[in-house]
């Protein structure tokens, strides 16, 4: 049965297991692929070597596989959670961004994390257009992932609420009913969180997460159509 978890301002879906990911601190390189030397590397470096160095409860400090990166289209590092994965990850990050000629709205593309303690960074691009097909396609999308980069834990911020301006109450439904869904035909994915910021959000999941993942009887006073 999954069961929701709350730790400070992240949502947990929690499976009975847990997974982490691996560290890779960059080394001087001269290469002008030096990002795919780093992304290999990542992936062998073992646990004990980094996790003791990561406390906070910040998305970017987060010890999984992946996590989700709200990106723009050109992939070029902005605000938001967008510069602060940047900056973690460190300049890598932005050659590995560059060769992939940019993400259309509601696709995602893989990078390495870097300096990141996650493994993985999938970056996708929430649409502008305020289309909740869109916005699901992003989550979806990020989730298609999982076998072929072996991803049993995953975190999301929230995807298009901000600069882009999609409803945050809706927003939260379509995360939610997404990784509902996703779960319930996929139980070798033992972890996925959300990562929320404002209070607003905060308020939303705490409220939404009883309603996809109860843990009494949820009273139906709240759906799908819901808008702040």
């Amino acid at each position: 049965m999954l069961t929701p978890a709350k730790h400070s301002q992240f949502f947990n879906l929690i499976s009975p297991s847990s997974a982490l990911s691996r560290f890779y601190s960059i080394l001087k390189m001269t290469s002008h692929n030096k990002w795919k030397i780093e992304k290999n590397k990542i992936l062998n470096m073992p646990l004990e070597e980094k996790r003791k160095l990561y406390r906070n409860r910040d998305i970017t400090k987060l010890e999984i596989d992946a996590i989700v990166n709200a990106a723009n289209a050109r992939l070029l590092a902005g605000g938001g959670v967008d510069g602060a994965i940047h900056r973690a990850a460190g300049a890598m990050l932005q050659q590995e961004c560059n060769s992939h000629n940019g993400c259309l709205a509601g696709n995602a593309v893989v990078t390495g994390g870097y300096n990141l303690p996650a493994k993985y960074v999938i970056h996708t691009v929430g649409p502008q257009d305020g289309s909740a097909e869109t916005l699901r396609s992003c989550y979806e999308k990020c989730l298609s992932f999982h076998r072929e980069y072996k991803i049993t834990s995953i975190a999301f911020p929230c995807i298009a609420t901000g600069i882009y301006g999609f409803p945050n109450r809706l927003a939260a439904h379509i995360a939610l009913q997404t990784a509902r869904k996703f779960l319930e035909t996929n139980p070798e994915m033992e972890r996925i969180i959300f990562c929320t910021f404002m209070p607003l959000d905060v308020d939303i999941y705490k409220t939404l997460m009883q309603m996809y993942f109860p843990i009494h009887d949820w009273n139906g006073n709240d759906d799908a159509s819901g808008s702040d």
